[in-house]
């Protein structure tokens, strides 16, 4: 029998012979995104913003709107629009980048983070890919420029990238500076031999010891999250909620099992004891061999954590290893080999894990003024659940969690919870 990705692609084929290479596929990670968007009744695809305040009048926004050109000009990913045409995800490649920068107006009593998260709320996903945001925020006298990627289009390890060459291009001299015919070929090329490359691994990962392999490994996962309920979200309230700590680093970080178990200790609190709750993560990289091209490459692995007293850290970190082996299969490729098992589990996860290195994200430089990370909190999230990490000189966590799901004494609980696990000693937390 065919893979799923041996299936993809031979669709995909068919379709690519009448679109005189309009049409590129699809990674299995893309795949997923612009899949779960087709069944979402609203169509809202996922989205990654980025936020950065810069003092007020500091931003030239036509300088800005000639960067953001620039950038997407340069990238396949960025000038590219995800679609579904007869049941088949595909990038949808545009000769010219249509990059939108706006100044969202505020309502009367809107804050600068109201507008934004309105703005990104009315997201068209027929639009461009990549879209800038300005807002005033008369309170600090600043201005917050968001930068926001559908992230069909890329993963986080694009982020750092996209920020770095964003402010390069707002430097550069007032004139088009959009690459010439042969660069930008020459990048269509090396987007395309990626994907293709991605899709070779995925197709040659998905092997029957593979399958079997992940089939005993999720069989007794289920999600335990129960349904949205948008009447449990408080009147006035935003549809999601946010918790933030930092906690001391350890010399040598925590290692990625030891994060696996601190979620363990979180999802007791949600979901209850003796369960098997499935955690997602990303997890991969280019293929071998592949140009580093902005894209979406990383697969969500499936951790499935033990919530009763657990293994034990290093049962935890063996597993790990293991499933790390079979990292290359694609998600959807799992779920229907444990759905074929009689499994029932339908791909739902009930939290996602991601882990960041604060030295792989540089600060936005327009014109060599730095804006300041911030966050814009209260957004609508995909799933009950997400766990962001970043190490460096500390540990800054960060969950936030769908009202109409979680409500908030319990999210609180378990955000205390993952906390207490990964720095057990009396501090404050900061």
């Amino acid at each position: 029998m065919l893979s799923i990705t041996s299936q993809y692609l031979a669709r995909y084929r068919r379709l690519a012979d009448d679109r005189s290479g309009s049409l590129l596929p699809v990674t299995g990670a893309q795949r997923r995104f612009v899949l779960m968007r087709s069944l979402d009744p609203s169509g809202r695809p996922d989205l990654v913003p980025m936020f950065f305040a810069f003092p007020h009048a500091a931003i030239d926004l036509e300088r800005l709107r000639a960067a953001a050109r620039r950038l997407a000009a340069r990238h396949t990913a960025l000038r590219s629009r995800p679609t579904v045409i007869r049941g088949t995800p595909v990038l949808s490649v545009t000769a010219d980048p249509d990059v939108s920068v706006t100044r969202p107006v505020l309502l009367p009593g809107e804050s600068h983070a109201d507008a934004l998260r309105r703005a990104l709320a009315s997201w068209d996903p027929r639009g461009p890919a990549l879209r800038l945001f300005l807002v005033h925020d008369a309170e600090r006298e600043e201005d917050v420029l968001a930068v926001v990627l559908d992230h069909a289009v890329c993963d986080g390890r694009s982020l750092a990238r996209i920020v770095d060459e964003l402010g390069a291009a707002y430097g550069e001299e007032a004139t088009d500076g959009r690459p010439a015919p042969e660069e930008t070929e020459t990048e269509l090329a090396a987007y395309r031999d990626a994907v293709h490359g991605q899709l070779a691994a995925e197709e040659k990962a998905q092997t029957p010891e593979a399958t079997a392999y992940w089939t005993d490994r999720l069989r007794a996962v289920h999600a335990h999250a129960a349904p949205p309920r948008p009447a449990r979200v408080p009147e006035g309230a935003a549809p999601s909620g946010a918790a933030r700590a930092r906690l001391p680093a350890p010399d040598e970080g925590v290692s990625f099992p030891g994060l696996l178990d601190a979620c363990r200790a979180a999802a007791r609190e949600l979901y209850g004891p003796d369960r098997a709750v499935p955690l997602g993560y990303p997890w991969g990289g280019r293929p071998a061999g592949a140009e580093p091209v902005i894209g979406c490459f990383l697969n969500t692995l499936v951790f499935p954590v033990d919530t009763g007293h657990g293994p034990g850290s290093q049962v935890t970190a063996d597993e790990w290893w293991d499933d790390l082996d079979r990292a290359d299969v694609p998600f959807d490729a799992v779920v229907a080999a444990v759905r074929a098992a009689g499994s029932r589990w339908t791909g739902g996860l009930d939290g996602l894990l991601t882990v960041d290195d604060d030295t792989r994200r540089p600060p936005l430089r327009l014109a060599g003024v730095e804006g300041r990370e911030i966050h814009v909190d209260g957004r609508p999230v995909r799933g009950p659940l997400a766990i962001s990490v970043t190490q460096g000189a500390e540990i800054r966590l960060r969950m936030v969690w769908d009202r109409a799901v979680l409500d908030d004494e319990t999210a609180h609980r378990a955000f205390d919870a993952l906390t207490r696990a990964l720095h057990p000693s009396d501090h404050a937390l900061r």
